[in-house]
C-alpha cells in the first residue's frame, strides 16, 4: 500500500472498522513512514478532543414531551408522522442526525450479550497482535515490572498477577484500544496458546463471569470485578481458559 492508500484508509484505521489484515498492512507502513505515522497521530488527537470537549446540551422539554407523546400514539396505533405537525419534522431530521453522530462518536456499552461487535473486536486486536509482532511492549515475566510500565499510560491501574506456578506464565504488557478507548493488554501463555487479558475501568455492572463465547475459533470471557471489566481471550480450550480466570479472580 503506498501512502494515498493509507492516508485514505486512515480515518476508519483510528475508529477501528477494518479488518485485522487490512490493520497490520497499515501498521507495518506507520513504523517506516513518519509522514503517515504523523497524520495518524492527528487522527487519534482529533478524535480524543471530539469525545471529551465535544459540547453537550439537553433536549428542549417541549421537545421531550412531543416525542413521548408520539411514541404512545405509536403504540396505539397512530403513526407517529400522522401525529406530528409538518414544523416539527425538520427539527425530528435534525435529532436524527445528531442521534447518528452521537452513536458513531460517543463509546457504547460493551455487554458481550447485546454486543457481538465487540466480541468481533477484541479477537481482532488478539490477532493483530499475533500477527503484527506486536504481542508486548514490555516483555517481562516480573509482574513488578509490567504492572509499574502502565503508569503514565493509562487512567488506571490495571492487576497484573503471577501465575506462574498454576502453568500461565507472564509474558508481558501493551497498551491496546477497545471501543475507541486505550486499555491495558496482559499478556500470558499457556503451553503455545496465547492468551490476551484485556483490562479496563467497567462502565456498568454486570455478571461475574459471562458465558463464553467463541467468535472466529477463539474463545473469550468477559467479567466485571472491583470497578474494573476483564475481557480473556484465546484460542486455548475453554476449560482451561475458565481456570485461567478463575485464578486471575482469586489472585486480583
Amino acid at each position: 500500500m503506498n501512502c494515498v492508500n493509507i492516508q485514505a484508509a486512515l480515518p476508519s484505521y483510528v475508529d477501528g472498522e477494518l479488518d485485522p489484515l487490512r490493520n497490520l498492512e497499515i501498521e507495518q507502513h506507520l513504523q517506516q513512514c513518519a509522514a503517515c505515522s504523523q497524520t495518524y497521530k492527528a487522527g487519534q488527537t482529533l478524535q480524543t478532543a471530539i469525545k471529551t470537549g465535544a459540547p453537550y446540551y439537553p433536549a428542549p422539554a417541549n421537545l421531550r414531551k412531543r416525542i413521548r407523546s408520539s411514541i404512545r400514539q405509536e403504540r396505539k396505533g397512530v403513526p407517529v408522522f400522522a401525529a406530528m405537525p409538518w414544523r416539527w419534522l425538520g427539527l425530528a431530521a435534525s435529532v436524527a442526525l445528531v442521534a447518528i453522530v452521537v452513536w458513531n462518536v460517543v463509546p457504547r456499552p460493551s455487554g458481550l450479550d447485546t454486543d457481538q461487535l465487540m466480541a468481533e473486536e477484541v479477537v481482532s486486536s488478539h490477532v493483530r497482535s499475533l500477527m503484527a509482532s506486536h504481542l508486548v511492549d514490555v516483555s517481562s515475566s516480573d509482574r513488578h515490572v509490567v504492572k509499574p510500565w502502565f503508569v503514565g499510560k493509562l487512567d488506571f491501574s490495571p492487576s497484573v498477577v503471577d501465575l506462574i506456578d498454576h502453568g500461565f506464565p507472564l509474558i508481558g504488557g501493551r497498551l491496546d484500544y477497545l471501543d475507541k478507548r486505550p486499555v491495558a493488554a496482559v499478556v500470558y501463555k499457556r503451553r503455545e496458546h496465547v492468551i490476551n487479558l484485556f483490562i479496563r475501568p467497567a462502565a456498568h455492572d454486570s455478571d461475574p463471569v459471562r458465558t463464553p463465547v467463541t467468535t472466529q475459533g477463539y474463545h473469550l470471557l468477559f467479567w466485571t470485578q472491583a470497578g474494573m471489566t476483564y475481557v480473556a481471550v484465546s484460542d486455548l480450550n475453554t476449560n482451561e481458559l475458565l481456570e485461567f480466570v478463575r485464578l486471575v479472580q482469586t489472585s486480583t
